[in-house]
């Protein structure tokens, strides 16, 4: 233990630890330097990268060469470009089906186990357990379970006699995008389930019990007390996915690969093909700042419209 002394001329005694500088004793400074690492590092990746894509996308920039500038080319050809038009109108039929199935479903779960009782335990894990793979090998296992060569979901199928052949998971647009969505709903809904399933336990027992007491019945308190005080959980969930899928990837390049004929092309997969098979870095650059754009809109208007509606 270090004992300071003081003289009486308010300087510390020889042997004593020294005060520390003015400019410390300011509780901005102690704050700035507290957040520099973290500040560091979002600078680093993010900050950085961020205005690197913007200036690339002012550019033509190609994978080998000298950069050049040609702004604004590479945001005008956008407008030009058919894949990309098509790719967001089947992003958001993607986003809205992904996002109404998985909200319900999420709810259902977590309506199912939020009461304790013996073996919800079980239920919640195995519930959860999906979504500790990862994406990519999710969707590599749901590729293996319906593939119509050595798949093991078709003959099953054929043995209780529900079809008589082989069905085309990914053989046509429809089906690609169910099986798609079926994956999806798999992977996520038991991660959706956790986040709501902990708004509806921050809910008072209290307020269910005044309910009950003045004969409300299990619709009643359902529409009037847990929707309108899990919204703000709803909020969160729902802003979740939407963002991941406007910014779907995984599932379909590694499960469709954008097919069949291009019918499962994302956004995001238009990026990657312009930058890693046309080597338009430029151009793939402009794609993500839009994108970028229409998801921090996006994000916004959400909070907005959730906002007013508390």
């Amino acid at each position: 233990m270090t004992v300071t002394l003081t003289r009486r001329d308010g300087r510390a005694a020889r042997g004593a630890a020294p005060a520390p500088p003015p400019w410390w004793r300011s509780r901005g400074a102690q704050g700035w330097l507290y957040a520099a690492p973290t500040a560091l590092i979002v600078g680093v990746l993010f900050v950085v990268p961020l205005a690197l894509v913007v200036w690339m996308s002012l550019n033509r920039w190609p994978l080998l060469g000298q950069a050049a500038l040609n702004a604004p080319d590479n945001y005008t050809k956008i407008a030009d470009n058919p894949l990309f038009l098509d790719a967001v109108g089947f992003t958001l039929k993607y986003t809205v089906i992904t996002t109404v199935l998985l909200a319900g479903a999420a709810l259902g779960l977590a309506l199912l186990v939020q009461e304790r009782r013996p073996g919800v335990g079980f239920f919640r894990t195995a519930f959860f357990l999906p979504g500790a793979v990862g994406f990519a090998s999710a969707a590599l296992l749901f590729y293996g379970m319906l593939n119509s060569d050595f798949g093991p979901i078709d003959p099953i199928l054929q043995a209780l006699g529900i079809t008589d052949e082989p069905v085309k998971w990914t053989g046509t647009p429809n089906m690609a995008l169910f099986s798609t969505i079926a994956l999806v709903l798999w992977r996520f809904a038991g991660f959706n389930m956790l986040i709501l399933l902990t708004g509806l336990q921050s809910i008072p027992v209290e307020v269910y019990e005044a309910a009950r007491s003045d004969g409300a019945g299990r619709r009643q308190i359902f529409t009037k007390i847990t929707l309108p005080l899990l919204r703000p959980t709803l909020a969160l969930m729902l802003i979740l996915s939407v963002t991941g899928s406007l910014l779907a990837f995984d599932q379909f390049f590694v499960f469709t690969n954008g097919g069949p004929d291009n019918s499962t092309v994302s956004m995001v997969m238009v990026v990657y093909r312009d930058a890693f098979f046309r080597f338009d870095l430029g151009g793939a650059a402009a794609l993500s700042v839009v994108l970028l754009v229409a998801l921090v809109a996006l994000n916004a208007l959400q909070m907005r419209v959730l906002r007013r509606s508390e």
